[in-house]
């Protein structure tokens, strides 16, 4: 089988080791394929090198790397490079690079020197942590640079600005109402390769609970990718990254609120409308109505506290897919 989902950072990430574990525990989904179309709209350069937040989080993670605590970055990780850059006074200091993590930063930003795409580059960082080994494919939604931006200000005599979408995800934790997302670079961008050709060939196709508006939502913009989507024989299922209204980590209350959006499962829905089959919410969200009554809509905890209960929630999700393919769950 041949699933494909479409990722951000920590959420995604861990829902998608949850599904290889799913897989792995299941004999007759043992030999599935599962290819990770991952947001680069995050993207960032720092230090003269390039970063890819969510690429690299799903990679560290599926790789037995991350910093478990953080969910992302590097398990034991040193800061000694990014302490002697604050000596010499270079800026930013709001972004935590590691020791171990800049290494991987030189090497994206050698090899793209080089002339190599990003997906070239990014195929070649996952061969270090056995993601092939694992039946896993990550692919960057583009290999154009895109990047974020956050329209804030405006108010009283303070007059509009944007900031780059890391500087008011980490810098300012949210906290500053924002006016509007633009993707920087979405206009010249196009469907890195065998991204297409995954959403078109696969059996199923999942949307973890990545942040709706700033993860997903941004490789939906990718022109081509909503298309192949709506178009796609495979059953669309998502998981809400909402529970009872509240996002489970992370800011997405803030980034529904700035496109005049409540907070709540359906809300998240809505923006998948035209392509989405299933939803997997949580029980806490039961008794709310509202749903697209096309939409088969299944209830569950939804709380990954570790990858037992993230493979859970995932063999959930597949299984409603199975259900929607006319399959019986496994």
């Amino acid at each position: 089988m041949r699933i494909t989902a479409l990722a951000g950072g920590v959420g995604g990430a861990r829902f998608l080791r949850g599904l290889l574990a799913h897989l792995s525990r299941t004999p007759t989904l043992a030999d599935a394929t599962v290819t990770v179309i991952g947001n680069t709209g995050d993207d960032i350069n720092l230090f003269g090198l390039r970063v890819c937040p969510d690429l690299d989080t799903v990679m560290y993670t599926l790789g037995g790397a991350v910093h478990e605590e953080q969910g992302w970055g590097r398990a034991n990780e040193t800061h000694a490079v990014q302490g002697e850059l604050a000596a010499y006074g270079a800026q930013p200091q709001w972004f935590g690079l590691g020791d171990l993590d800049f290494g991987t930063h030189i090497a994206r930003s050698q090899w793209l020197g080089q002339g190599l795409s990003l997906s070239e580059v990014t195929a070649r960082l996952c061969s270090r942590w056995g993601l092939p080994d694992r039946g896993v494919r990550l692919l960057p939604m583009t290999d154009s640079p895109v990047e974020t931006h956050v329209i804030i200000g405006g108010q009283e005599q303070t007059p509009q600005r944007a900031v780059h979408f890391q500087e008011w995800w980490v810098r300012m934790g949210a906290a500053v109402p924002a006016h509007k997302f633009v993707a920087v670079g979405m206009d010249r961008a196009t469907p890195a390769p065998g991204v297409l050709d995954a959403i078109r060939e696969a059996d199923v196709i999942l949307l973890p609970p990545s942040n709706p508006v700033v993860s997903i939502g941004i490789i939906l913009g990718v022109p081509g990718v909503r298309d192949a989507l709506r178009g796609s024989a495979a059953p669309v299922v998502g998981v809400s990254p909402l529970i009872g209204g509240a996002p489970v980590r992370g800011h997405a209350d803030a980034c529904l609120a700035a496109l005049g959006m409540e907070s709540t499962s359906q809300a998240v829905a809505g923006l998948y409308a035209d392509f989405l089959d299933g939803w997997l919410i949580d029980d806490a969200d039961a008794p709310a109505i509202g749903f697209d009554p096309r939409l088969e809509v299944a209830t569950r905890p939804l709380w990954m506290h570790d990858v037992q209960t993230a493979a859970d929630i995932a063999g959930a999700a597949v299984d409603l897919a199975l259900k929607l393919r006319g399959a019986h769950p496994v």
